[in-house]
């Protein structure tokens, strides 16, 4: 047997326990991520009263301190001396509390916070809070991101860690949408009747007592996955780490951005979460005051992420067979014209149009599986590719990029759905009522936005991602060699 075959050998063999610790790391931090997806924009605009403008600017304020923070974040995974709990692996426990306590503190609304002489004191509290979040989700996401290159040397194997791991996010998405389809009560007037809106039906506004409660149990719940996470994760690939030396930063980042393979991911990976972002958030405002419904919540994330439960149990052979590259590319086609569809039957009645909303959903939940359920093995497939081709391996780096890219997505998606409410003059003021014009333009853009980023996606992977099957499987060869001959010269111990 060859050397590099005994290295891999003996740096993968993934049991079960290995993928559902590393699934349940994903799902920790979605449980604090899907509040800020889910709930945060309507929590702004609704109980703070925040203007869409501020919101906006503040969110981009945040990506640029990211800017500077997930690259040191990055550096410091990649220079550090490992731990006996490996290199990576150790973050899932210190990022446990800060994420929790950060996750929790966004939504604390001290008194008089929303009302009007009180808005300074507001958007300080807002913007403090939400910086302190992102950098506590950096703390956990850059090496957990990291993570899947020193649990397995295995692509197959690597591949279904993408699977659990896009299952645990799905899972830890959930519990949100519980909160986002029962935290609103009808507005009563002074004498107690209900309120309508100009269309005749009742008006709903969310409550904060739910939303709080909701928010400290998830907290709680992430904090503790996290611990259970760490103790059912093992790195196998033991590396020394990157010289300290000065301008490496730099030269990596370099590295990453000269590679297509990686950009093309990187970018839509950044799409991806853009689209699931904006109908996350604009979801609830299009439930709320279009359809009536908030129980349409909880039933277009099912929709959504019910393919999952199909999907696992053949795409990981069937992306093996087609390509990831391919399979995605065309999963994204679809999910594109579902949202298209939906765009052109806007003149239908909403009552009428629930059904084939969530139908539609379901169709672009399909198309939009295949490739979350993909994306992270094609992430180490092009960090393979940046290793073969350069000999360079900074792994926290490369994903501290990844993640910056991701939040760049978080960008994007403020600036749709902050600059759909603007453009539609949603109302935010305590007590204000939709327009009948307000809501048609809501609609629009709920479904086009979407049509357009999944779109863009597809014709990303189609063009410009290099890695089909037929590159994947020499990639494959020559990271073998690579292996060899690391192996040989002791740059890597075992």
């Amino acid at each position: 047997m060859e050397q590099s075959n005994r290295y891999i050998a003996r740096t993968s063999g993934l049991k079960f326990k290995d993928y559902l610790g590393y699934g349940m790391i994903d799902a920790a931090g979605c449980l604090i991520f899907s509040l800020v997806t889910t709930l945060l924009q309507k929590y702004y605009t609704d109980i703070l009263h925040l203007s869409p403008l501020f919101i906006m600017l503040m969110f981009i304020g945040a990506r640029i301190w990211d800017a500077i923070n997930d690259p040191i974040m990055g550096r410091i995974a990649d220079t550090a001396q490992p731990t006996r709990a490996g290199r990576y692996r150790p973050w899932v426990l210190y990022a446990a509390l800060p994420l929790a306590v950060c996750g929790v503190l966004m939504f604390v609304k001290l008194p008089n916070m929303g009302e009007p002489e009180h808005m300074l004191f507001s958007c300080i509290y807002a913007t403090v809070t939400y910086v302190l979040f992102g950098m506590a989700y950096t703390m956990l996401q850059i090496p957990y991101g990291s993570l899947a290159s020193v649990v397995t040397t295995d692509d197959k194997e690597r591949s279904k860690l993408s699977v659990f791991r896009s299952i645990g996010a799905a899972l830890g998405s959930i519990p949100v949408l519980l909160i986002a389809s029962f935290a609103y009560a009808k507005r009563v007037d002074a004498s107690g009747s209900v309120v309508l809106g100009e269309n005749g039906k009742a008006i709903t506004d969310m409550q904060y007592r739910p939303v709080i409660t909701g928010v400290i149990i998830m907290a709680v719940v992430s904090a503790a996955l996290l611990i259970l996470a760490y103790t059912m994760n093992r790195e196998r690939v033991k590396t020394k780490p990157q010289p300290k030396e000065k301008g490496a930063t730099k030269k990596a980042i370099g590295l990453l951005f000269k590679n297509r393979a990686f950009v093309a991911i990187s970018l839509v990976s950044m799409l991806l979460l853009s689209g699931q972002m904006f109908t996350q958030s604009f979801y609830t405002y299009l439930f709320d005051d279009y359809f009536h419904a908030n129980w349409m919540n909880l039933a277009t994330q099912a929709c959504t992420y019910s393919p999952m439960l199909i999907f696992m149990f053949f795409l990981p052979g069937l992306a093996r067979k087609i390509g990831k590259k391919e399979i995605t590319a065309v999963g994204l086609t679809v999910a594109a014209l579902s949202n298209l569809v939906l765009f052109f039957l806007k003149g239908m009645e909403p009552g009428k149009l629930i059904w084939i909303f969530l139908a539609m959903n379901f169709l672009s939940g399909c198309g939009l599986t295949t490739l979350v359920m993909q994306l992270w093995a094609m992430v180490t497939d092009s960090t393979d590719d940046i290793e073969v081709k350069t000999g360079s391996r900074d792994a926290g780096t490369a994903y501290s990029v990844f993640n910056f890219f991701r939040k760049l997505g978080q960008v994007l998606s403020a600036v749709c759905v902050n600059g759909a409410l603007l453009g539609m003059h949603y109302r935010y003021e305590k007590g204000a009522v939709q327009t009948p014009q307000n809501l048609k333009i809501m609609y629009d853009l709920a479904t086009l936005i979407p049509a357009v980023l999944f779109g863009i996606m597809a014709i990303l992977l189609f063009v410009a991602y290099p890695l089909s099957k037929r590159r994947v499987a020499a990639l494959q060869e020559q990271k073998e060699r690579a292996l060899k001959e690391s192996y040989e010269q002791k740059q890597i111990e075992i």
